[in-house]
């Protein structure tokens, strides 16, 4: 009986990504959150500022959050966070694309994602179909071919063959960046093609871990 495979994948985040912009202090432009918040009280009105490193001299600089904000304005838990640094506000900011839009700068999402699988790696010489359904739990614009490579093991030429052959189906371009959740198929036995040095973590839920070499 040719019964079809399914399989479920999900994009996590492994790390907070890098946030680009200029150092005052050297020519770097990537910067870490530093886990921190600064705020400072003028009566009523409160400044709130993410605290950044910059991954090339160390210098501290800061991204506006509130600016002139009365207290009024913030619920009281939120307010309590900033202050207790709390890691999950930390973590919803820097990952925040409203804030780095507003501020001027840009996420580099590079070595800050990994794939989860539900099964191992597909068999590939087995004939019969497989959707694969590809879930995202943070907003990382990745590019569909990545998560391929990461899911399948196969290089990005092997990849972009099977497209072009229609083995593999895909409702948008390999080459286009999503964060949306989306469903492929595999269709027909695929020769394996050896994976490149430099791919992404990837991760197996319930079963015998699979590595592959990470940035």
């Amino acid at each position: 009986m040719n019964i079809d495979r399914k399989a479920q994948w999900a994009v996590r985040q492994s790390a907070l990504p890098m946030i680009v912009r200029p150092c005052p202090d050297c020519p770097g432009i990537r910067h870490r959150p530093s886990g921190r918040f600064r705020v400072n009280a003028n009566g009523k009105l409160l400044d709130v500022w993410l605290l950044l490193h910059c991954a090339g001299c160390g210098r501290t600089s800061k991204v506006p959050v509130h600016e002139r904000a009365h207290v009024s304005s913030l619920e009281p838990a939120r307010l309590v966070a900033y202050e207790a640094n709390d890691p999950a506000t930390v973590r919803e900011l820097a990952m925040s694309a409203s804030l780095a839009a507003k501020r001027v700068y840009r996420l580099d999402w590079t070595g800050a994602w990994e794939l989860r699988r539900d099964t191992p790696r597909p068999a590939l010489d087995d004939p019969r179909p497989l959707t694969v359904r590809v879930r995202f739990e943070l907003p990382a614009p990745v590019r569909v071919e990545r998560l391929l490579m990461a899911g399948f093991g196969l290089s990005r030429n092997g990849i972009r063959r099977l497209v072009a052959d229609a083995r593999i189906q895909l409702p948008l371009p390999p080459r286009a960046r999503t964060h949306r959740d989306f469903e492929l198929t595999l269709t027909g036995a695929v020769p394996l093609i050896p994976l490149p040095l430099g791919r992404p973590k990837v991760v197996i839920v319930g079963a015998t871990r699979v590595s592959s070499p990470t940035r």
